[in-house]
């Protein structure tokens, strides 16, 4: 549900709109050093009205630690980290309550819910929630030292330059997608757990927990099933397992080898665009037109790099702490 991970585990809480979100990081080894300062940098990277296509909604996100830290050292404890919403306009959303806008999940929250679910800014499905993941995402990268995880946007609105791919949205007046690509060294083989919880099972899991979500491929992806089996097999070069292509994308049988962990994402354009479009009311129970106020991302896919670094760093994480390669106590 709102848990996930073993040894490195974390659950998420809050709303769009609510009081605060936050995360509950269970499993931390003692004595990781940990600072306000340690947040900054990625948190700033997410935030929004930042960069041009991003919403002008912008929160302060400084992390406020409630538990799990002691003299700036982690505890063993868990640890909770709340982030207050202070720039909230609920009213944008009074009119959702009879007008489920199309592409969010207005309308099946309220089917699982019986309409008690928060519908304010999408509530608990809001993209809002990932500043908690980010957040996770510092500490395990700090857990994860010299193994490196960088994420960057390949191309917005299958263009390349990526100014040119945001002004087509601009000039549409609409939203648009993107694709992200992560990867990954230092990482050691043999990290996964076949078979339901391989490297990229958890990976993948975790990934569409990210809102806007709507793929994922590993290595060469989908193009492998246009390769015969004796171009895409990576030959393995030396005891280390450094293969000479690295088609798998750095997993094979769903375990690590070694070499560099390679995969894309890809992030459909924003739910919410002024563009308008025919929804249901469930008062009325009649279509109509409606075009979605408030302060919306042009191009979800500005803000997602540092939040796929977090959930990338949060799996490996726990896969290191199952194989004892990060020791419990630092």
């Amino acid at each position: 549900m709102n848990s996930f991970g073993r040894i490195f585990r974390i659950s998420i809480f809050g709303e769009s709109h609510g009081e605060s979100a936050g995360i509950v990081i269970d499993g931390c080894p003692a004595g990781l050093s940990v600072t306000v300062n340690d947040f900054l940098p990625d948190l700033e990277k997410r935030k929004g009205g930042i960069q041009k296509g991003t919403t002008p909604r912008q929160e302060e996100d400084i992390p406020i630690f409630k538990s799990g830290l002691f003299n700036d050292k982690t505890t063993g404890a868990p640890i909770t980290i709340l982030f207050e919403n202070k720039n909230v306009r609920s009213s944008d959303y009074e009119k959702q309550k009879a007008i489920p806008r199309p592409g969010h999940a207005d309308f099946v929250a309220r089917k699982k819910f019986g309409g008690f679910e928060d519908f304010r800014g999408s509530g608990h499905f809001s993209g809002r929630l990932t500043v908690a993941l980010v957040a996770a995402g510092v500490i395990a990268k700090k857990l994860l030292k010299e193994v490196k995880v960088e994420a960057k946007i390949l191309e917005i609105g299958g263009e390349s330059d990526l100014d040119k791919g945001l002004q087509k949205a601009i000039d549409a007046k609409d939203s648009i997608g993107g694709i992200i690509e992560c990867r990954v060294n230092g990482l050691p083989a043999g990290l996964g757990e076949p078979f339901f919880d391989s490297a990229e099972s958890l990976l993948s899991h975790i990934v569409f927990a990210i809102p806007a979500v709507r793929g994922i491929e590993f290595g060469t992806g989908f193009i492998a099933a246009k390769m015969f089996g004796s171009k895409h097999n990576d030959a393995i070069e030396n005891m280390e397992g450094k293969t000479r292509t690295n088609h798998a994308g750095g997993i094979v049988g769903g375990l690590t080898n070694g070499n560099e962990l390679v995969f894309r994402i890809a992030v459909k354009p924003a739910s919410s665009t002024p563009k308008e479009q025919t929804t249901l009311n469930w008062e009325t129970e009649k279509v109509e037109t409606v075009s979605v106020k408030g302060r919306h991302d042009l191009c979800i896919a500005l803000r997602v790099p540092v939040i796929l670094e977090a959930v990338t760093a949060i799996v490996l994480a726990d896969l290191l702490l199952l194989e004892q390669k990060i020791k419990r106590v630092l």
